[in-house]
């Protein structure tokens, strides 16, 4: 019986691009959770929105919350902006938390979240999303593409390849333009 592979990614990163930022407060944070994949386009349960905005505002007054403060505090922006209370469970916010976190945006301390090291959200994405995880994305992606370009190269035959072998690889960079003029 043949063994089936799973196709588990070792790490997952969505990206979108959309306009020039120009709205304030949770607008702002619902377009950055669709930019970085937190959030789907036309998603009405954006609950993930509100969950990384209250951190932001517990990152202004320097505090670290527990993810039933984040839940109550949900709740009340939700209610506040006259949303309906739909993804509000412990269990979901908890889940979105593991979203975020998995983009390493936020970190816990003790079961209590903050944004990384209260620092600046362009610099911890920066350095944690763009320096790192998109830096081996792209690195494994680029091993595909290159083993990709060897499985399907044209059909050559052995005599052919080792003779092409012998010669620089600036000769036959030379003899690939001659050929194309």
């Amino acid at each position: 019986m043949a063994k089936i592979s799973r196709d588990t990614p070792l790490a997952e990163l969505t990206l979108r691009r959309y306009e020039k930022p120009t709205m304030t407060e949770r607008e702002l944070v619902r377009k950055l959770c669709l930019s970085l994949g937190l959030l789907q386009p036309g998603d009405s349960r954006d609950v993930v929105v509100d969950v990384l905005h209250v951190l932001l505002q517990a990152k202004r007054r320097r505090e670290e919350l527990h993810s039933e403060e984040i839940k109550n505090e949900v709740m009340k922006e939700r209610k506040r902006l006259g949303l309906p209370m739909l993804g509000i469970a412990a269990s979901n916010i908890r889940r979105q938390l593991k979203r975020i976190k998995d983009l390493q945006l936020i970190e816990t301390n003790a079961n209590l979240y903050r944004i990384m090291e209260f620092g600046e959200l362009s610099e911890v994405f920066e350095e944690k999303v763009e320096n790192f995880l998109l830096k081996s994305v792209m690195g494994r992606v680029k091993e595909y593409l290159k083993k990709i370009d060897e499985e399907f190269m044209p059909q050559m035959s052995r005599s052919k390849m080792l003779a092409l072998e012998s010669f620089s690889p600036e000769l036959l960079e030379m003899a690939k333009a001659h050929r194309r003029n």
